[in-house]
């Protein structure tokens, strides 16, 4: 069966705010001109300020979900968010024997906009041993990067995409949002690459690391080499923080990757 466009899967979880999670990777999808499908990992009660509940979803659930889509519509690239625990990483794991070949890309979200943890130890000891080695792409932020790679304050950008890399994935972007000069740094063990774009100091970042995460799935779904997804990922997760909403919410706004007004 021939589709009329790439067929792309989230597994993450749900925010109730619509900032984040599959919310934000469904809109991303459709910026990129991709079909999107979703296996929830987690629901969340979450608004602009604070998660307030987590509800994670039955591991075989997960499973089903993944199943359900790629036996029926296919899958042509995989988007991982959320987690939360082990268990799930594990559900996970199984579930992307569905996939077939997809290329496979994970934002390790580790601590939500509002500081709420959202990935237990035991779950990132699970995703760097079992989860990493079947990633085409790794997309930490500095932060999240340092935990996986076990480096100290004192690591460079340069450094953690390194370590990443050597954990298992075919690359990895090590956003850098939480860097002065705001470059992200691409890494597959030949190439190493700034990627920098617009700065939009004013702009609003709830849900950007998922919608970078996910239109560089959607790219790739969409036959783009790594690198070349990663800058044009970099482009849309860019125009959605300047164009984010900061007046939706008493916390931090979401972005705005359709550019609504």
């Amino acid at each position: 069966m021939t589709r009329p466009v790439p067929a792309v899967l989230s597994i993450a979880g749900s925010d109730s705010g619509g900032g984040a999670g599959i919310q934000a990777d469904l809109k991303a999808f459709a910026r990129c001109g991709v079909h999107g499908m979703t296996a929830i990992t987690a629901i969340t009660a979450q608004n602009t300020v604070e998660v307030q509940a987590v509800d994670s979803v039955a591991p075989e659930t997960i499973v089903a979900q993944v199943r359900a889509v790629s036996e029926d519509i296919g899958v042509d690239a995989v988007k991982i968010g959320m987690l939360g625990s082990a268990e799930t990483v594990e559900a996970v794991v199984e579930a992307l024997r569905y996939v077939g070949e997809a290329p496979v890309v994970i934002d390790p979200v580790m601590v939500a906009e509002s500081g709420a943890v959202l990935l237990d130890e035991d779950a990132r000891a699970a995703l760097v041993e079992r989860l990493l080695p079947l990633t085409a792409v790794a997309t930490p932020n500095i932060p999240e990067a340092r935990v996986l790679a076990g480096l100290g304050e004192g690591a460079s950008q340069e450094e953690l995409a390194r370590a990443v890399v050597a954990l298992g994935p075919g690359a990895a972007v090590v956003t850098g949002g939480h860097s002065e000069d705001l470059v992200d740094l691409f890494w597959d063990g030949e190439r190493l690459v700034e990627i920098s774009g617009e700065r939009h100091p004013d702009g609003a970042a709830h849900g950007s690391g998922c919608t970078h995460s996910s239109a560089l799935a959607a790219f790739l779904a969409r036959g783009e080499e790594p690198l070349e997804a990663a800058r044009r990922a970099r482009e849309i997760a860019s125009a959605a923080v300047g164009a984010g909403f900061r007046d939706i919410g008493a916390g931090v706004g979401p972005v705005n990757v359709l550019g609504l007004e």
